[in-house]
C-alpha cells in the first residue's frame, strides 16, 4: 500500500529526513514513534504530498505520490491532523460531508445517494450521528476530534494518516477511538498511519511501530521488536523499564525515576500483630510483593499484610468479597492490603528473624496439616478448607523479578521437607505430604539497600529463606500435632 524508497528531505534546503526506508501494507495499523526533533512530523508531510523529499520516492498504491493531484490523492488518503481550533462555525453534518469533497464532479457537483450513505455511516461509526445538527463549536475536545475522524472516514479513504490522534483527549475516549481505528483497519481493510507520543498506546493498538531517532531510522518491528529497553534509552535519552500488559503480549513502558527517596525501614517483628481472628503486618512503605493470595494474588506493592482466621467448616462461593469486607472491618484499606486465610489457630504462629550481612529476613507462617496431601498423586480432593499452611516471607533488600520466582520455590521446597520431616501424610494416598490443597505463599521486599538478583538455595539470600521456611514450617506443625494430640 505504501513503499518509502530511500527518501530524504526537510525544510529550507537542510535536510530533517535522511535515507528512510520502509513499507506499510493493506490493513496494516502502523505507528511512527521518537523524541521531539526526530522527524515524525516532516515525514506524515511527506507522505501526504504537502512536503517534497529530495531523494528517493514515496509509492502510494505503486504510484508516485508526485503523480497525483491532490483530488486524486484525497480520493485515497485522508489526513486527520492534531485537534486545532475550528476558524469556522458549521454543523457536524456539514463537517463531516467536507470529506466528500475529493469524489464531487468538477463541474456541476452533484450530492448523490452515496454520499450520504457513507456520511451518515461515518457519523454512526464514530458516535456523532446523535449531535449532526448541532455546531461544531459547541463541542468538546474529544466530540470535535470525533467529528474530524467522522470526516475523514467520509471520504472514503484506503489510508489514513493520523498526527497524535489521542493528543489532549480523556484516557476513556483515547481507548474508544483507537478501538475503533484498530478495528476499521480489519473490517474495512484501512491502512492506518498514525505518530505517537505515547509509548503504551502505540504498543497496544499497532501491527508494527518505527523509531525514529535524529531523523533516522532507529528500529522498526512489532511492539515486542521494537520496543527494547535498550533501544529505547538511547531513542529516548532516558531511563525506562520494559514491562508486559497483563492480558496480553505488548510491552509497557515505564519511567524508570528514583524520584524522592523513601525512608529507609526494615520490616522485623515490631510491625507485626496477632489478634485471635487475625494477623497483620503493617509496613510504613509499600513492598514490592508475589503472592497467591485470595485478595491481590499476583505482583503489587502493598502495606498490608493479612492472615484471617475462619473456622473449620468456613464455607463460600465468594472469598474474595468477604475477606475484603472482613479488612475493611478492621480498619485496612483493601486496596493497599494483601490478604489469605487460614482455618489453624493463629496462636500457633511461628516467627523469625534472621540477620545476614546486608540483608535481613522476617519469616511469618502458619501451619496446620488436616488438609495434607501429596501434590505428585493427581487425585481428585472434593473439599478443601482455607489456606492451611500460609508462609510469609519480608525481605529486607532489592529482590529482582528472578529472586522473587525463585523465592517462592525456596520456600515451597523448605516447607516440603519440613512435612517430609514430621512425617506428615496424604490421608488418601498414605505417601508423604508435600503441602497441603490450599497452602498460600507470599514473598515482599522492601525494595531498598542491598542488591539480591537470585534467591535459589544456591544464595545467601535461598539459604535464609530456606532455613527460615523450614524451622518455622517445624515448629508450627508441631504446635499443630501437639494441640491434636491433647484435643
Amino acid at each position: 500500500m505504501i513503499s518509502v524508497q530511500n527518501i530524504a528531505g526537510g525544510y529550507h534546503q537542510k535536510n530533517i529526513l535522511n535515507n528512510i526506508c520502509f513499507s506499510v501494507q493493506e490493513g496494516e495499523f502502523f505507528g511512527i514513534l521518537g523524541p521531539n526533533g526526530s522527524g515524525k512530523t516532516t515525514l506524515m508531510k511527506m507522505l501526504s504530498g504537502i512536503l517534497p523529499v529530495t531523494k528517493g520516492q514515496i509509492m502510494i498504491k505503486n504510484k508516485n505520490v508526485t503523480a497525483y493531484s491532490s483530488k486524486e490523492l484525497a480520493k485515497v488518503m485522508a489526513v486527520l491532523p492534531q485537534l486545532t481550533q475550528t476558524a469556522f462555525d458549521m454543523t457536524v453534518k456539514e463537517a463531516v460531508s467536507i470529506g466528500r469533497y475529493p469524489h464531487q464532479a468538477r463541474i456541476l457537483p452533484r450530492w448523490t445517494v452515496e454520499d450520504e450513505e457513507l456520511v451518515e455511516l461515518a457519523m454512526k461509526d464514530t458516535g456523532v450521528a446523535g449531535f449532526a445538527g448541532r455546531s461544531i463549536q459547541s463541542l468538546s475536545g474529544g466530540e470535535q476530534q470525533r467529528v474530524f475522524l467522522a470526516q475523514a472516514l467520509a471520504q472514503d479513504p484506503d489510508i489514513l494518516l493520523l498526527d497524535e490522534p489521542t493528543n489532549h483527549l480523556d484516557l476513556a475516549f483515547q481507548q474508544s477511538l483507537l478501538s475503533r481505528l484498530k478495528s476499521w483497519t480489519k473490517k474495512r481493510n484501512l491502512t492506518i498511519v498514525s505518530i505517537f507520543h505515547d509509548l503504551n498506546m502505540a504498543s497496544l493498538y499497532c501491527d508494527r511501530v518505527m523509531l525514529l531517532s535524529e531523523g533516522a531510522i532507529s528500529d522498526i518491528g512489532t511492539p515486542y521488536e521494537a520496543l527494547q529497553e535498550r533501544t529505547l534509552k538511547k531513542v529516548y535519552s532516558a531511563e525506562v523499564k520494559r514491562h508486559y500488559h497483563p492480558s496480553h503480549q505488548s510491552p509497557q513502558v515505564i519511567l524508570d525515576s528514583p524520584g524522592s527517596p523513601e525512608k529507609q525501614v526494615r520490616i522485623t517483628e515490631e510491625w507485626l500483630s496477632i489478634h485471635p481472628e487475625y494477623i497483620a503486618l503493617k509496613s510504613p512503605i509499600p513492598l514490592k510483593t508475589l503472592s497467591s493470595a485470595v485478595v491481590h494474588a499476583g505482583i503489587g506493592w502493598y502495606t498490608t499484610f493479612l492472615n484471617r482466621h475462619v473456622d473449620l467448616n468456613y464455607s463460600t462461593d465468594h472469598a474474595q468479597v468477604d475477606l475484603i469486607r472482613f479488612i475493611q472491618s478492621k480498619g485496612f484499606d483493601p486496596n493497599e492490603t494483601a490478604g489469605m486465610m487460614t482455618a489453624v489457630q493463629l496462636e500457633d504462629v511461628s516467627v523469625k528473624m534472621t540477620e545476614l550481612a546486608g540483608f535481613s529476613i522476617l519469616t511469618v507462617v502458619t501451619a496446620g496439616t488436616g488438609n495434607a496431601a501429596d501434590a505428585s498423586s493427581g487425585m481428585d480432593r472434593l473439599s478443601a478448607s482455607q489456606g492451611t499452611i500460609n508462609t510469609w516471607v519480608f525481605v529486607n533488600g532489592i529482590c529482582s523479578e528472578e529472586a522473587f520466582i525463585q523465592a517462592v520455590i525456596t520456600a515451597t521446597e523448605a516447607k516440603t521437607r519440613a512435612l517430609a520431616d514430621r512425617f506428615i501424610q496424604d490421608p488418601v494416598t498414605k505417601t508423604l505430604a508435600t503441602g497441603t490443597t490450599t497452602d498460600s505463599v507470599l514473598i515482599a521486599a522492601t525494595q531498598q539497600g542491598q542488591e539480591l538478583p537470585y534467591g535459589g538455595p544456591a544464595t545467601e539470600l535461598g539459604r535464609a529463606i530456606g532455613k527460615s521456611v523450614y524451622d518455622c514450617t517445624i515448629d508450627s506443625v508441631g504446635r499443630y500435632l501437639e494441640k491434636k494430640r491433647h484435643a
